[in-house]
């Protein structure tokens, strides 16, 4: 559009009588002529508030002329504009109107981009409902028809999408008009515009009279279907269904099954996954007499085809063509015809069908009742839990409410529980994480009786795990177990068991207490926490391991915001201080950074800290934790003076202490600004060591 002649913005909007009002319109008048792309999508964009602007008769006169003739542009600004002008029938002036819109949609339509196209076509519908009668045959038909005729394919294809939204409405004669260009269309030489003419032929039918559909897109849909080109093959599939709900039995029987058998049968591995993927629709399409006689030998093929695509295609729809049999005889349909051939699919070759058969396989318990699922089912479930793939193990976990509500928790724990607690103790642990992972999804559809009592234990033991991985798991999988059954019944069952893991003797035990308490910290709340938790973790912090020692401070910056500040206070600063002076570095550091992660918490809170405490001299009262000043205290010069003093000093005496040749690590880092504001500066007050200086 740069460079091409517009609307004349400066006259007629924001002209000679100087309405600075209606200035941005002429900007955005201006900006549809501009070189730059994103200046004129902006202005497609608003391309209503121009229109309002101007006026019904200039847009009409001026503004859809220019932007019929300059359609050129960006393929973005191309489909800004399809999509505007789908909405502008009551800005050129209402229905009476809306002719005035087709031109620089139907050039939309005929351009290159598939998008933009397809949102032209959508807009031109969309108008075709807004146009009279008499109107529609004088303005839209004849669109139609020149699209429907045009030398390039774009402008074909696009027609194959509207002689649906024209031919109730139009006349006896031009229905028999629109019907021949349609026909034309699907035996276009161009293999594209047969794609869009099958697409569209079951729209199409919908709306012909049936005689029509007998004799004239029944043998359309028939050429369709045996196109040499397969991508036409398989959208006939699609057009088979809409027709068949169109016909009778009879007809169904005579003019399209022999069709649909050859789809189903195609050379092309695409034309037979359609059939499968479609096999739902079409069952419901052709009834269940022709689905007992024709589509189940038809489905059986699809179940044992040589691509896996369309086998994996088929078991998708094994559940839902058991459903919609007929229920008188459908067990028996399914116990001969169709469970044999899912016997086979249950050790595939390939991981996608068994996944697809996995997520479906468990819904034909409700179907099959409890002897037919005990007897012939639960082998194949316990098949699939052993499998190497870990989506089909989750499809199968995922899935046993099904089976729960058919045979009863206790036959369910019989048969599948002890392969899960087999899988729970397999040597690989890559397995064993991935029964972590569904536990929770498990214990959701069990409850929390069954849960107690049969794996309960089981989730406790991946605690003490010799691999780090499966510790980590199991910590999250406690996290999740108690949002699922609530407080009360971790507070009985499950943090008893956690905190018994600290007097243990291995010390990756003791830690792992640590990250439990972490983690459930936040599920179970400050009673719990304060009361339970907390004594252990201060306990714990006299620990002989310098790991679990910098674990406790760790944890204690972690739960704190979870306390309230007595805890904070008296319990948690007196334990840190102590931690402070660790003779391991990373647990001074550790600690320290705990240290001010709760004195923040501390002084969010405005806690009041006793005058008492307030050091009177430089070394004196170290590590305590900041006082909250008054309002009329003074925070000037002098203060920030006095606390960077005090953070200089210690900084000089923690180098003394260290050493020449102490090891470089992260215990003792102070950083002192004397020109930092006094916040800032209170992080000196925190780094205070109470190792007397030589």
């Amino acid at each position: 559009m740069a460079g091409a002649a517009g609307p004349a913005a400066g006259s007629g909007v924001a002209g000679g009588d100087g309405d600075d009002s209606l200035y941005p319109i002429a900007v955005l008048i201006d900006e549809l002529r501009n070189e730059d792309v994103q200046l004129r999508l902006n202005s497609i964009k608003k391309l209503s508030t121009i229109a309002l602007a101007l006026g019904v008769e200039r847009t009409r006169t001026e503004l859809l002329p220019f932007l019929t003739d300059t359609i050129y542009d960006e393929d973005e600004v191309l489909l800004a504009l399809a999509e505007q002008l789908g909405n502008f029938t009551g800005l050129v002036g209402g229905p009476d109107f809306a002719h005035c819109l087709l031109p620089p949609l139907e050039s939309l339509a005929t351009v290159e981009e598939t998008v933009v196209r397809d949102k032209a076509v959508e807009s031109l519908r969309q108008i075709s409902q807004e146009h009279m009668p008499v109107a529609l045959e004088a303005h839209f038909v004849p669109l139609v028809k020149r699209l429907a005729s045009g030398d390039w394919f774009t402008s074909r294809t696009s027609a194959c999408g509207l002689f649906s939204v024209c031919y109730p409405r139009a006349s006896i004669a031009v229905k028999g008009e629109i019907k021949q260009y349609f026909r034309s269309l699907c035996s276009d030489d161009t293999p594209m515009v047969r794609r869009a003419a099958a697409s569209k032929l079951g729209e199409f039918a919908k709306v012909l009279e049936l005689d029509s559909v007998k004799s004239e897109i029944v043998p359309l849909f028939t050429n369709l279907a045996s196109d040499e080109q397969d991508s036409v093959r398989l959208l006939a599939v699609e057009a088979c269904v809409s027709i068949a709900q169109l016909l009778s039995q009879d007809d169904i029987e005579a003019l399209v099954m022999p069709t649909l058998r050859q789809a189903a049968e195609d050379k092309s591995w695409r034309v037979r996954y359609m059939v499968a993927d479609k096999f739902s629709e079409l069952q419901k399409a052709v009834g269940p007499k022709i689905t007992l006689n024709d589509l189940i030998p038809a489905f059986q093929n699809l179940l044992k085809d040589c691509e896996a695509e369309v086998r994996a295609a088929a078991a998708h729809k094994v559940k839902e063509l058991c459903e919609n049999l007929p229920i008188e005889g459908r067990e028996t349909v399914i116990m001969n015809q169709i469970l044999p051939y899912i016997k086979e699919l249950v050790s595939d070759t390939n991981q996608h069908v068994k996944s697809a058969l996995a997520s479906v396989i468990m819904g034909l318990a409700t179907i099959l009742g409890k002897e037919n699922t005990i007897e012939h089912l639960l082998p194949l479930f316990l098949a699939q839990l052993k499998d190497e793939c870990p989506e089909v193990r989750l499809n199968i976990i995922s899935n046993l409410d099904c089976v729960n509500e058919v045979i009863g928790i206790r036959q369910l724990s019989q048969s599948l529980l002890p392969a899960i607690v087999e899988l729970a103790e397999d040597a690989k642990w890559r397995v064993r994480l991935a029964i972590i992972e569904y536990m929770p999804l498990l214990a959701g559809q069990l409850g929390v009786e069954f849960f107690d009592e049969k794996l309960n234990s089981l989730c406790m033991a991946w605690l003490v795990d010799h691999v780090y991985a499966i510790r980590e798991a199991a910590t999250s999988n406690l996290m999740k177990l108690v949002q699922k059954f609530g407080t009360e019944w971790a507070q009985n069952t499950i943090v008893p068991k956690v905190l018994v893991m600290a007097n243990d003797p291995n010390y990756l035990h003791r830690m792992t207490t640590l990250f439990c308490i972490n983690a459930l910290s936040e599920a179970c709340g400050q009673e719990i926490t304060t009361k339970q938790m907390l004594p252990i973790v201060l306990k714990m912090a006299g620990d002989q391991v310098a790991n679990v020692r910098f674990n406790v401070a760790k944890s204690l910056q972690k739960i704190g915001p979870i306390l309230d500040t007595d805890a904070l206070q008296e319990e948690v600063k007196p334990v840190l201080q102590k931690l402070g002076q660790d003779e391991d570095m990373d647990v001074k550091y550790f600690a320290q950074e705990a240290i001010s992660a709760v004195a923040q918490r501390l002084r969010k809170l405005d806690f009041p800290v006793k005058d008492s405490e307030e050091p009177s001299a430089p070394g004196a009262d170290k590590n305590h934790f900041p006082r909250p000043r008054g309002p009329e205290e003074d925070t000037g010069k002098a203060q920030r003076g006095r606390v960077a003093g005090v953070a200089s000093e210690e900084a000089v005496a923690t180098a003394r202490f260290r050493g020449p040749g102490a090891a470089k690590g992260p215990a003792y880092q102070l950083h002192v600004n004397t020109r930092d504001t006094l916040p800032q500066l209170e992080i000196g007050e925190l780094v205070l060591f109470s190792q007397s200086i030589d």
